[in-house]
């Protein structure tokens, strides 16, 4: 009998061959519902067999405000870029394999500190445990931002790399599909939209829903919706991440080469040109990495003093209360009373609150301690 892996790849190559066409997109859509069953019980399988933590070199401790992931093939100049970006000093060498653990670097850009992790080559199986795909993807799947590096004389390379990214549930650039499927005691399935739907009919989403152990579902669509949202929905392990491509290694090729490996690319994706080995375009890429990581600025106001109105502290725009006392000392927590916060986040100047308050960018916050 097939081992689940042997399974998933076989439905992975079914897929692949399948011509892609609105006669097709539940057919696919069954396929990819097959694969999302047999990995949450491959999942399930190793948790039960008490799979031990990362695996040597992958034990990656998070620091910084957030954190970004290399993803290219073997030498394509990750371990160059990240020698000239972050104090990590990770080998650099000409031939493929030279990182064989996660490097991790601390890269400070406009008062943030960002974490960029240098990992192993990813090859085509890495979804399926390849070259230690698990652990790297793991790794990837854990950070705030993917970056890209592209070789202009390997076109074929970003396909492989997305493809494998796909494969393990990471979607990037993409927002969450709303799409809402809430388990009932009775009635089937009851699929109610706001708009028309053109990909599936609601005879094959009930077959896709029913795949997932569903007998009875109201189903809520927001939007035209393919059998892969509907399968991410029910998958319920996807990751969204944003995502930017750094074409490498300028220096070396031509105009033809660049564009030609740029029009091998995502046309809607942001699609930035480097040379790591000479330093072009890197003040460019820092600044679209913190900007599109959401950063924003908290002024602190220590207790009977003004406020620092000069130095912000620079936090992700999803922190509460509790994350900026986490970043100042840990004993900050422990010691909390409560805190004080003038600005947008507040319903009126020095507004009492908790741990749990969700600040916003340009708030005065003031956090009072036990003594």
């Amino acid at each position: 009998m097939a081992t689940i892996k042997e399974q998933i790849q076989a439905l992975y190559d079914e897929i692949h061959k399948t011509q892609k066409n609105k006669a097709t997109n539940a057919h696919i859509g069954k396929l990819k519902a097959k694969i999302a069953q047999l990995k949450l019980k491959e999942e399930k399988a190793a948790a039960s067999a008490k799979a031990s933590g990362p695996a040597k070199g992958f034990e990656v401790k998070k620091s910084g405000d957030a954190s970004v992931a290399l993803v290219g093939f073997p030498s394509v100049g990750k371990s160059t870029l990240i020698t000239k970006v972050t104090d990590a000093k990770s080998e650099t060498g000409s031939f493929a394999f030279t990182t064989l653990t996660c490097i991790p670097g601390l890269m400070e850009h406009r008062g943030a500190k960002i974490q960029i992790l240098d990992l192993p080559g990813l090859i085509k199986g890495a979804a399926e445990g390849k070259g230690r795909g698990k652990e790297i993807l793991g790794v990837i799947r854990s950070c705030d931002m993917v970056l890209y590096i592209v070789d202009p004389f390997q076109d074929a390379h970003f396909k492989v790399l997305h493809r494998e990214l796909e494969n393990a549930g990471i979607r990037l650039n993409q927002t969450k599909p709303p799409v809402f499927v809430k388990r009932v005691d009775k009635g089937g399935i009851d699929v109610r939209t706001t708009v028309e739907q053109t990909h599936l009919t609601p005879e094959e989403m009930g077959e896709i829903i029913r795949s997932f152990g569903y007998t009875s579902a109201v189903v809520t669509l927001r939007k035209d919706t393919t059998a892969e949202m509907l399968v991410d929905t029910l998958a319920g392990s996807r990751i969204y991440s944003k995502s930017v491509i750094a074409v490498n290694k300028i220096d070396i090729a031509s105009e033809e080469e660049i564009v030609a490996a740029e029009e091998a690319l995502p046309k809607d994706w942001p699609i930035l040109r480097i040379s790591a080995f000479k330093g072009t375009g890197l003040d460019e890429l820092k600044d679209y990495i913190y900007d599109n990581l959401g950063f924003m600025s908290i002024y602190l106001k220590p207790q009977g003093e003004e406020a620092d109105l000069e130095e912000p502290l620079i936090v992700k725009d999803d922190s509460t209360v509790r994350n900026v006392c986490n970043n100042l000392h840990r004993d900050f927590v422990r010691k909390f009373r409560f805190a004080r916060v003038k600005g947008p986040s507040a319903k009126f100047d020095w507004q009492r609150v908790g741990l749990g308050h969700l600040l916003k960018d340009g708030d005065i916050l003031s956090i009072i301690i036990k003594r």
